[in-house]
């Protein structure tokens, strides 16, 4: 393994952070580094709601919640974790995924990975994008891995709200 090299990816469980967990996997073989997945989480509600009527053992359920929704991640896009490297997971309270994110990839030699696949309006007005975050924070080598085709069909196909045209669309593109 290369000394002091590792490769942080955010996952969140979306598609578009399933193809940066796949990209994150790829430079991590390529470069012969630790993989560290990280998904970000926080109370339900928001933390200054958990702050006014705090709860241990619901905090509890909810990491363990995170932490299964990691572990599903790496099923989805891989059948589970990867055999043959070295991967540290972690599962961050943070509501600011970009900042997590950051502040984990702070070691000379980091390479952090973030999809940028879309977010909801209301996501995007109070939390910002996590890629955007960072792109403009990252001390670190920070690849942004855009929405692939399908991905971008697909989104656009719920959005028009034209579930059906998709499915000829994919057993076209399959032939």
């Amino acid at each position: 393994m290369a000394e002091n090299v590792r490769v942080i990816v955010g996952v969140s469980g979306s598609l578009s952070s399933l193809a940066a967990l796949h990209r994150a996997v790829g430079e991590a073989r390529r470069l012969d580094a630790e993989l560290v997945p990280v998904l970000a989480w926080h109370a339900v509600g928001g933390e200054a709601a958990y702050r006014a009527h705090p709860c241990p053992p619901l905090l509890k359920v909810w990491e363990q919640t995170a932490r299964k929704r990691l572990d599903t991640a790496f099923e989805q896009a891989f059948g589970g974790y990867p055999a043959g490297m070295r991967i540290q997971p972690m599962v961050v309270r943070d509501d600011l995924p970009g900042r997590a994110l950051v502040a984990i990839a702070d070691r000379p030699g980091d390479r952090l990975v973030v999809s940028t696949g879309r977010q909801g309006r209301l996501q995007r007005m109070f939390h910002g994008s996590v890629s955007r975050y960072c792109l403009a924070h990252a001390t670190c080598t920070v690849v942004a891995v855009p929405p692939s085709e399908l991905l971008q069909t697909l989104e656009r196909a719920v959005s028009e709200g034209a579930p059906l045209p998709l499915a000829a669309t994919l057993t076209s593109n399959a032939a």
